[in-house]
C-alpha cells in the first residue's frame, strides 16, 4: 500500500485548499449553529444535503486524477469537502483535518447470508439462511470482530507524509451508523417471513430480535472496552441526518477512555414499516430500547413514517433527533415533536432526479413544511439520492431555495 509521488502532487494542493477554506469564519459559525440547534436552541431551519450516490454525477471519474485505489479515496473525500464549502452552498461545516477510518472485519451471526447483485447501483436479492426456527435459532452467535491496527496505521500513515502537515490527520472509529435490530433480522430470515413470524412464530421471532440485540450490545462494549471509541460530538454524521455537535457530550465524569454514554447513539426500524403500532412495542421496541439507553444522546428513525408509533418511540431514552420522512404526516410530528426534539425533516429526493428540477414545486413544498413546523427545531436533511439527473446543479440550486425559505 504506497501513494506515489504523482498522487500526492495531486492531493497536497487539494488538502491546502481545504485547510484554507476551513479557516474561514463562516465555516466557524456553522458549527455554533449545529451546537446550538442540536441543544435545542430555537433558530432558523438547518440545511444539509448529502447526496449519497449522486456524489458519482457531481464528481465524475473523468474529474478524478489519482491513479492510486487509496490515494483516489483521499481525493474523492477532498474534493467532496472543496465542493461542499464552495458550492453546495447548504450549513455543512468544514473541519480543518482529515478522518481515516479503522480497517475492521467481522464475520457473520452463524448462519452465511447470500446476496446477489447485477451492478453497482444495479439490482439486489439475498438468499436467506435462517429457514426453520426450530432447527436454526440454535446455530445464531454474536459476530467477531477484527481490527486491522497495521492496515490502519499504514493508511493513516500516508496520509500523513501526503499532507498531514497542512491538514491534521485522524484515526478514528466509526464502528456502526444504525444499530437496528430489524435489517440483520431480515436479511437473516427473509422479508415476507419476518413479517409472518409476530403471527405464526411470535415467541420464536422475540428470541431471533432478542439474540441480534444481545450481538448489537456485544459489538458496543467490544470497541468500548478496548478504547476504540472516538467523540462523536463534532462533525460526525448523525443519525439519518444532521451533526452532533453539542457541548452536551462528552458527559460529567468523563475520563481519557470514552464511553458509550460520551456519545450519540442511532436506531430504525425501517423494515417494520408495516407492522402495527402495538406490534412495534411489543416486539420490536424492548430490543431497541436495551441499545439506546447505552448512549447519551439518541437519534432514531431513517425512511419510517414515525406519525403512528411515535407514542412508543418518545419513551427511548435520551433523544434528541427525530427522522420525519416523506412518508410521515409532518403536521402531526410537529405536534407531538414541538420544541422538545429536533425535527430532522426528510423531504422526497425525486425531486431532484431529473436534469431539469421544477423550482417552483420545490419551493412551495419547502415553505409550506417550513409553517407547518414554525414551532419546532428544525433541519432539513436532503438525502437517499439514487441520481440527481446527472446535473450537479440541481443540489446547488435546492439548497439555495432552501436556505431562502429558511431565512424568512
Amino acid at each position: 500500500m504506497v501513494i506515489s509521488s504523482q498522487d500526492r502532487d495531486i492531493l497536497r494542493p487539494l488538502a491546502e485548499k481545504v485547510a484554507r477554506l476551513a479557516d474561514d469564519e463562516a465555516e466557524k459559525q456553522k458549527i455554533e449553529l449545529w451546537r446550538r440547534h442540536n441543544q435545542l436552541e430555537k433558530g432558523r431551519p438547518l440545511v444539509f444535503c448529502y447526496p449519497e450516490q449522486g456524489w458519482n454525477e457531481v464528481l465524475t471519474d473523468a474529474e478524478l486524477a489519482c491513479g492510486g485505489v487509496l490515494a483516489l479515496r483521499f481525493e474523492m473525500e477532498l474534493r467532496k469537502k472543496i465542493f461542499w464549502a464552495e458550492e453546495m452552498g447548504d450549513d455543512t461545516p468544514l473541519e480543518p483535518c482529515f478522518d481515516i477510518p479503522y480497517t475492521v472485519s467481522e464475520d457473520d451471526w452463524g448462519l452465511h447470508t447470500e446476496f446477489h447483485r447485477t451492478a453497482t447501483m444495479g439490482s439486489m436479492t439475498w438468499e436467506s439462511p435462517l429457514k426453520d426456527y426450530q432447527t436454526d435459532l440454535g446455530k445464531l452467535h454474536s459476530p467477531e470482530f477484527t481490527v486491522d491496527m497495521e492496515t490502519s496505521s499504514r493508511s493513516a500513515e500516508l496520509a500523513q507524509e501526503a499532507f498531514g502537515d497542512v491538514l491534521p490527520i485522524r484515526l478514528r472509529g466509526r464502528w456502526w451508523t444504525s444499530l437496528g435490530v430489524t435489517k440483520p433480522a431480515i436479511h437473516m430470515r427473509g422479508l415476507s417471513n419476518f413479517l409472518y413470524d409476530f403471527y405464526d412464530h411470535p415467541e420464536e421471532l422475540k428470541q431471533f430480535l432478542s439474540i441480534i440485540s444481545d450481538g448489537l450490545l456485544e459489538k458496543m462494549d467490544y470497541f468500548e472496552k478496548r478504547n476504540l471509541l472516538c467523540l462523536n460530538n463534532d462533525d460526525t454524521y448523525n443519525g439519518s441526518g444532521g451533526f452532533g455537535y453539542t457541548e452536551e457530550l462528552p458527559q460529567d465524569g468523563a475520563g481519557e477512555q470514552i464511553r458509550l454514554a460520551d456519545t450519540w447513539g442511532f436506531t430504525e426500524s425501517q423494515e417494520s414499516v408495516g407492522v402495527s403500532p402495538d406490534m412495534y412495542e411489543e416486539f420490536i421496541f424492548p430490543y431497541e430500547k436495551a441499545i439506546m439507553e447505552r448512549f447519551g444522546l439518541t437519534a432514531y428513525g431513517c425512511c419510517e413514517g414515525l406519525d403512528k408509533r411515535w407514542h412508543v418511540v418518545k419513551k427511548h431514552p435520551n433523544l434528541r433527533r427525530v427522522s420525519c420522512s416523506p412518508w410521515a404526516d409532518w403536521a402531526k410530528m410537529a405536534e407531538y415533536l414541538e420544541d422538545k426534539y429536533i425535527f430532522s425533516m426528510k423531504p422526497n429526493p425525486a425531486c431532484l432526479a431529473t436534469y431539469e428540477i421544477d423550482e417552483d414545486a420545490i419551493r412551495t413544498e419547502i415553505r409550506e413544511a417550513f409553517e407547518v413546523t414554525k414551532d419546532c427545531v428544525v433541519e432539513l436533511i436532503m438525502k437517499d439520492n439514487h441520481t440527481i439527473g446527472k446535473n450537479p446543479d440541481n443540489i446547488v440550486r435546492w439548497c439555495a431555495i432552501a436556505q431562502e425559505e429558511a431565512e424568512k
